[in-house]
Parts: C-alpha cells; structure tokens; sequence
C-alpha cells in the first residue's frame, strides 16, 4: 500500500469512527439532537394564572431551567421561596429574607428564563419610590414599544428594599391569594447594595403572566434578597436587554390539565403582586 493510499485509508476511518459515534450517542439519547436554546426568546413554565389557581406543583427542574437562560424570576415546588436567576446561578430568598444557592434536581412549578444580552445602559440617581422607578421603565418601554419582552437588572445602593417571601406549602393547595394571606412574609433592607432584577410582560400576555414589571432584589453579597414590593434607589446603573421571542412550557399531568384558564384572575394577581400582607 503506498503512502497516499495509507492516508486515504486513515481518514476514512477517522470519519466512519466519527459517525459511529455520533449515531450511538444519539441512540443513547433516545435518537433526540439537543435542542439549542434561543438566546433571544423568553422560556416561560406554566402559566402564572395557573400558579395563582394553586398549582404548586414542580415541573421542571432548575437544570433545565439554567439551560434555558441565566437570568430569570419564578418560584419553587410548594412556592418554597422566591426564585432569583443572575450571572447563571439560582438562588432562593427564603421566608426570612435570607438566600441560599438552589441544586439542579429541585423543581419550578412557575417561571422565566432567559439569557441576559445587554442592549443598553443608563445611570439612575435619587430614585425615591417604586412608582418613581417604574415611571422611568415605562417611558423608555413606550419608546421601544409595548409589546416587546424587557429584561432589567438594576446594579447599584439601594436606600430600603421591602421585600417578601414564603412559607413552603404542603397539598391540598389552595389558591395563591389565599395562601399569601398566611403564608407570606414581608422584610425590610436599608443602605444595602444588590440588584433587583426585571421583567417586563406586555399587555396581551394578561391570560399567561402578568402584564407589567415584575421585580425581585438580592443583595451584592448574595446573602438577602426576595420578592420586591418597594425600594428606593440612591444611585445605580440600569441595565436593558429586549427580548422578541417566547416559548411556554406546559404541565402535562397534574391539577393543570383540569383549570379554567379562562376565569379572569387580574385581581387575585394584582393581590398577590403587589400587596404586602404583612403577618
């Protein structure tokens, strides 16, 4: 055999090693090629309207949730505390107020997902109050347009945080504004530095999610954070990422198969958004 047919040989074998291992590692993976998520789009589990019904019931890991995107809001199995996704970590505010790192085998019965790309920054300074703050989101949201997705994160000192979090539930569930009232706790941070954390829904989302800003706060050391009803900001940098694309991940068995999804629950979800409910 000469040289050049030794070589020809040589690479046809490399290449047919090659495919063999491609097709066994796709027999072992139950002949599925992984999905490569989209950088671009929001990964939502159940819908928010399910949750407030009380479906607290985990069905998704928060593995599966990190390979969707490494920022995101959402809540745990039993609503065991509120969920906090940054730099590609998952962490728990806990009813204390304090937070803890999250493992890949608990599960989310609620939640979204995405990879932080940053489109813009600007500086923000004496903002006094929630609304202050929501004032700015808004104006910039209406010139970018309504009914886009937004992701913020808010890096800087904050003045007060008034947060909450909750109790883990145990079945029979009972609808989330009834559990809140119960379940919740609320806490107060001062003179803290941290994040809160953003998601902007537009108004036709109002059967999936909640229409609007969400926002949840944790501390610069990782160390407090939760749900956030009301801060004030003395200076920070305020970053945007516009997200066009969306994917829904349902429940496939469960109390979810069965709901009314259609029932108008705005008002339950304003409730449980917004209010304190203080113990």
């Amino acid at each position: 055999m000469t040289k050049k047919e030794s070589r020809f040989v040589a690479i046809a074998f490399a290449l047919l090693s090659m495919a063999f291992c491609a097709c066994r590692a796709n027999a072992q993976s139950g002949g599925q090629v992984a999905e490569k998520p989209d950088r671009d789009a929001l990964y939502q589990v159940s819908a928010l309207q399910a949750l407030t019904l009380g479906d607290y019931y985990g069905s998704v890991s928060v593995g599966e949730l990190k390979r969707r995107g490494d920022f995101g809001l959402g809540t745990f199995d039993g609503i065991n505390g509120e969920l906090i996704m940054l730099d590609g970590v998952v962490y728990r505010a806990v009813a204390d107020g304090s937070v803890e790192v999250v493992p890949d085998d608990e599960t989310v019965p609620f939640a979204n997902a995405s990879f932080f790309d940053v489109d813009e920054k600007q500086s923000v300074k004496d903002v006094p109050d929630f609304n202050a703050l929501r004032a700015i989101l808004d104006e910039r949201t209406a010139a970018l347009g309504r009914n886009r997705f937004y992701l913020i994160r808010l890096d800087g000192t904050f003045r007060r945080v008034k947060a909450r979090s909750e109790v883990k539930q145990s079945p029979p569930y009972e609808p989330l504004a009834k559990t809140m009232e119960r379940a919740q706790t609320v806490f107060e941070f001062e003179n803290i530095a941290g994040s809160a954390i953003g998601l902007y829904c537009p108004p036709y989302m109002n059967m999936l999610n909640a229409p609007g800003w969400h926002l949840h706060f944790i501390s610069e050391d990782r160390t407090k954070g939760g749900h956030a009803l009301e801060l004030s900001v003395e200076s920070g940098e305020l970053t945007w990422d516009y997200t066009d694309g969306f994917f829904m991940r349902l429940p496939n068995e469960g109390p979810f198969v069965d709901f009314d999804l259609t029932v108008d629950q705005s008002e339950d979800i304003e409730k449980v958004e917004t209010k304190a409910g203080e113990r």
